[in-house]
């Protein structure tokens, strides 16, 4: 990806201010990165989508379970806190002409003394199929280990989970071993599963991508 691929919008109409966030919007690959706002009924309603998905909870556990509007609302008011320490960049992953919500990324437990953090991401089922988790993750990837200038970025998925392991490696995310009971079994805080652990240094190429949709490819 190019820099005119990836590039900040500083317009202040459509950008939260400095003190709420030290992070920009992004904007690129026909799609556009927001920050969240707790304050929106809309966005709050798109996070509760989801979250409660069955293809998500299918392969994600948070430690905070969401069932309503509320609980929504309260994730969304820890990330903005978050993202205003600069420890998360939590972005709603927006459709560059029509500002339709298509899903959500973040780059997570930001830190500049190890300079590294963790990358997570979904999207909504009427959205999928469409290449949005790779290129919202080439994205906001190329931005974290330029603009935000760290060195590595992690991402984990459940072991099985053969389209996120599928877009890691579209987005340079190299496959670096399995990491035994490491997430939590689907809806479950008892019971533990094993996790394909990806990474990408600032040093590593830029993957070319063609297009193509978030899935891997089909089988003989």
């Amino acid at each position: 990806m190019s820099h005119a691929d990836a590039k900040h919008v500083t317009d202040p109409s459509t950008s939260p201010s400095p003190a709420a966030s030290p992070f920009p919007d992004l904007q690129g690959q026909g799609l556009r990165l927001r920050q969240w706002d707790a304050d929106s009924d809309a966005d709050a309603e798109d996070w509760l989508r989801g979250v409660t998905d069955p293809e998500f909870q299918r392969w994600n556990t948070p430690l905070t379970l969401i069932t309503d509007l509320d609980g929504a609302r309260a994730v969304l008011r820890e990330r903005v806190r978050q993202a205003a320490e600069g420890a998360m960049a939590s972005y709603r992953i927006t459709d560059e002409s029509s500002g339709t919500t298509l899903g959500h990324i973040s780059v997570n437990a930001i830190s500049h003394v190890f300079s590294n953090a963790h990358v997570g991401y979904w999207v909504l089922p009427e959205a999928r199929g469409q290449g949005v988790a790779t290129r919202a993750l080439r994205l906001v990837a190329h931005w974290a280990l330029t603009d935000l200038g760290l060195h590595r970025l992690d991402l984990g998925h459940a072991l099985g989970h053969d389209a996120s392991c599928h877009i890691a490696e579209q987005c340079g995310f190299r496959y670096e071993g399995t990491l035994r009971g490491a997430m939590f079994e689907a809806g479950r805080h008892d019971a533990f599963r094993d996790n394909h652990l990806h990474g990408r240094l600032a040093t590593d190429p830029e993957t070319p991508w063609t297009g193509g949709a978030d899935r891997p490819p089909a089988g003989p």
